[in-house]
């Protein structure tokens, strides 16, 4: 039986979290042979040349793009919708096509659905999707739940990342170099913070975590709206966006994420496949990635103390068998081929056949 057509569906050519995972997805699914298509609602003006996301239209709801995204829809068997945007451009725009869409929640629906008003519209589009993907159990009861979705047409599927892109570092001298290359201390304790400059993402929490280590350095690679906004740190070195992360994660001794509110983020997923152990605020669905005491330590969301205690612990800890535990699990719930075995078998189910 021939394999669904698929086309994948994100808002811009940013490398985000729910981009990253459709490029990986999407790459993943053409190498085991299935016909997989790549594409973005909208350009940015922050994006890379968008040469693997070609964009649809001007702006997310243009007419334009929903007209393209209906003609897209006519050669796909099954749409796979990552990004709250790509939520309603779906319900919208493919009404009345036959072409089956599936929605990808990765981030925490308690925090983007704040206001009842928000919450009636977002049900309403989910109510539009053939399944809806959670990424963890605890995700997929706040979606049934908050949404009164039918519990057969939510699916619990892990965030995933390819093992071979992020591997350990392999020596103390291989993590000088990417040190060396990234122009960071090459002594010292190094704290790798990677993830936009917003609000809910609290660095400012990580800097004053910072000033109670005084022998710590941070290595803060991200941009977004808050850039340019933190003052100076005479500790903290400002990367920007990396095009790659891997050789940071090589030059870090632990990974550190200060948000008020999360998913289960492909940053704690890729410094685990890294053996990095990871410092993390217990938000959403964190303690997935982060077992507290066996791959890092969790700590209390907007309290730099406790943040900066369990950072010290980890530290001071050892480390070698905290990032081998982290990245044996990460291998075994997070590594992509087996998260794409679940997204294979949730699209031969969905997909309708042309």
């Amino acid at each position: 039986m021939a394999e669904a057509r698929v086309l994948h569906l994100v808002t811009d050519p940013r490398g985000r979290g729910a981009q990253n995972l459709a490029r990986d997805l999407h790459g993943e699914l053409l190498r085991r042979g299935v016909p997989s298509t790549l594409r973005s609602l909208q350009p940015h003006v922050d994006a890379p040349a968008p040469h693997d996301a070609p964009h649809l239209g001007p702006s997310r709801y243009h007419p334009t793009t929903l007209r393209a995204l209906r003609e897209a829809a006519r050669t796909s068997d099954v749409v796979i919708a990552h990004g709250s945007s790509t939520l309603q451009a779906c319900a919208v725009g493919l009404f009345g096509t036959g072409t089956p869409f599936v929605y990808v929640n990765i981030g925490d629906p308690r925090h983007w659905t704040a206001s009842a008003s928000r919450r009636l519209r977002v049900g309403a589009f989910l109510h539009r999707a053939a399944a809806v993907s959670a990424i963890s159990d605890g995700a997929r009861e706040v979606l049934v739940e908050r949404f009164r979705l039918p519990a057969q047409r939510v699916r619990t599927i892990p965030n995933g990342r390819a093992a071979d892109r992020y591997r350990p570092a392999a020596d103390q001298a291989e993590r000088a170099a990417a040190r060396k290359e990234l122009g960071l201390p090459p002594d010292g304790p190094l704290v790798a913070w990677i993830g936009a400059l917003a609000p809910e993402k609290r660095l400012d929490v990580a800097l004053a975590a910072l000033d109670r280590l005084p022998d710590v350095h941070l290595a803060v690679a991200g941009d977004g709206p808050l850039s340019g906004s933190y003052p100076d740190h005479p500790r903290a070195r400002f990367l920007g966006r990396l095009a790659d992360p891997a050789p940071l994660y090589r030059a870090a001794d632990a990974l550190l994420l200060s948000s008020d509110s999360e998913g289960v983020p492909g940053v704690l997923i890729e410094a685990s496949l890294a053996g990095l152990p990871t410092v993390a605020t217990d938000v959403g669905w964190v303690d997935e990635v982060v077992l507290d005491g066996t791959t890092g330590a969790l700590a209390r969301p907007g309290d730099p103390a406790e943040l900066a205690e369990a950072l010290g612990r980890v530290l001071g800890g050892d480390r070698a068998a905290l990032g081998a535990a982290a990245r044996a699990h990460a291998l075994d719930r997070f590594e992509l081929s087996v998260v794409a075995d679940g997204w294979q078998r949730l699209i031969r189910q969905v997909a309708t056949p042309r």
